[in-house]
C-alpha cells in the first residue's frame, strides 16, 4: 500500500514538475519570439526613424512606434468579428486576421495604426474596422450576440441592380468587357472609376479584374486602407488625417462645422449619405460599431471623445450632391 502511495506522490510530483518546465519553457518561447523582432533605429537629418522588418518596413518615424500587431492581436479580431465564420454568414472562411495584418503592413509606415501613442494607435484601429464592420456587417436587432457582433459577414454586394459601368470615365476608366463593378470589399468599391483609382493605388489591375477584391481578403483589406489614407480631392484631408489630428480645418471648415475626429471620417468617406442631416440611422449605425470596438478592445468608448467630434449630423459635406459614392 506505501508502495503504491509512494508511486501515486511521484508520479503527481513528476506531472507539476514536467508542467512547471513546460510553464518555463512556454514563457522562455514567448520571449524568444518577442526578442526576434529586430528594430533598426536610424537618424535621418537630425530626425529618429526606424524599421522594423515586415510589418513597419522603411525607416519611417512611424515605425518607430508599436506596430499594429503589438497592439491588436488575433483575439481580439476574433472578438470584434465573432459571427464572421457562423453558417448563415456570406462570406465564411474569407476574412481573417493574417490578410488584415499583411494589408496593414504596407501603410503602417505612413502613419496607419502607428501614429501617436498607443491611445491614438487602438482608437484609429477601431475607427477603421468600424467602418469595416458597419460595412459589411448582416446583424439585425435580435441577431444572437447583438446586431453589431456581425461584422465582415459580406464580402460583395448580394443581388447587385446593374452593372455600375459609367462611360462618361471611359478615357481614364474604361469598363472591361464582361467586368462587373458592383459592391466588393471591406468598405465596398462601386463604380468603374473608383475601382480604376483603387486599383493604381494598391497597385492591382481591378478595372480589368474587380472580382479580386471578392477573391482576396489582403487586396480587400489593402484596398480599404488605401480608401482611409487618401484624400478625395486635392487639398482635401484622408480620413486618417481627420481622425489622428494632422489635418487643420480651414476657416470655411470650421463655418461648416467640420472638425477633426471620427465625424470627419464618415463625412469624407459617405458624405450627404449620413452627413449633415441631423441624427440618422446610418451615421448612428457607423458610430454604434466604433464604440463597441472600443469597449471589445479594451479602450473604452468613454475615449471616443465629445459628440460634435464623434458625429457629423451637423457637418456640411465635403463633396455635396456627388451624383455618385465609392461606397455605401
Amino acid at each position: 500500500m506505501e508502495t503504491s502511495r509512494s508511486v501515486t506522490l511521484t508520479l503527481t510530483m513528476g506531472v507539476a514538475i514536467t508542467l512547471i518546465l513546460m510553464a518555463i519553457g512556454g514563457a522562455w518561447l514567448a520571449d524568444a519570439q518577442s526578442s526576434d523582432k529586430q528594430i533598426i533605429v536610424k537618424k535621418v537629418k537630425g530626425q529618429r526613424v526606424c524599421d522594423q522588418g515586415w510589418e513597419c518596413k522603411g525607416l519611417s518615424k512611424f515605425c518607430c512606434n508599436e506596430t499594429i500587431s503589438d497592439l491588436f492581436q488575433t483575439y481580439q479580431f476574433e472578438n470584434l468579428f465573432s459571427k464572421r465564420n457562423t453558417p448563415v454568414a456570406h462570406a465564411v472562411g474569407f476574412w481573417d486576421y493574417k490578410s488584415f495584418i499583411t494589408a496593414a503592413a504596407i501603410y503602417q509606415p505612413l502613419g496607419f495604426g502607428t501614429t501617436g501613442g498607443k491611445l491614438m494607435q487602438m482608437k484609429e484601429i477601431a475607427a477603421f474596422l468600424g467602418h469595416v464592420g458597419c460595412k459589411t456587417t448582416c446583424g439585425y436587432g435580435v441577431a444572437t450576440g447583438g446586431p453589431l457582433a456581425w461584422g465582415l459577414c459580406y464580402n460583395r454586394e448580394m443581388s447587385p441592380s446593374q452593372s455600375y459601368c459609367d462611360d462618361s470615365y471611359k478615357s481614364d476608366y474604361p469598363c472591361a468587357p464582361g467586368a462587373e463593378y458592383y459592391g466588393r470589399g471591406a468598405i465596398p468599391i462601386y463604380w468603374n472609376y473608383n475601382y480604376g483609382a483603387a486599383g493604381e493605388g494598391i497597385k492591382e489591375d481591378l478595372l480589368n479584374h474587380p472580382e479580386y477584391v471578392e477573391q482576396n481578403a489582403t487586396i480587400a483589406f489593402q484596398a480599404a486602407i488605401w480608401r482611409w489614407m487618401t484624400p478625395i480631392k486635392k487639398g482635401q484631408p484622408s480620413s486618417h488625417e481627420a481622425f489622428v489630428g494632422e489635418w487643420k480645418p480651414t476657416k470655411n471648415d470650421t463655418l461648416s462645422k467640420r472638425v477633426p475626429g471620427f465625424g470627419a471620417t464618415m463625412n469624407i468617406m459617405y458624405g450627404e449619405m449620413v452627413c449633415g442631416q441631423g441624427d440618422i440611422d446610418p451615421m448612428n449605425n457607423i458610430i454604434s460599431h466604433y464604440l463597441y470596438y472600443l469597449d471589445l478592445m479594451g479602450v473604452g468608448r468613454e475615449e471616443a471623445g465629445p459628440n460634435e467630434v464623434l458625429s457629423c449630423a451637423e457637418q456640411a459635406p465635403f463633396n455635396p450632391s456627388t451624383p455618385k459614392s465609392a461606397s455605401s
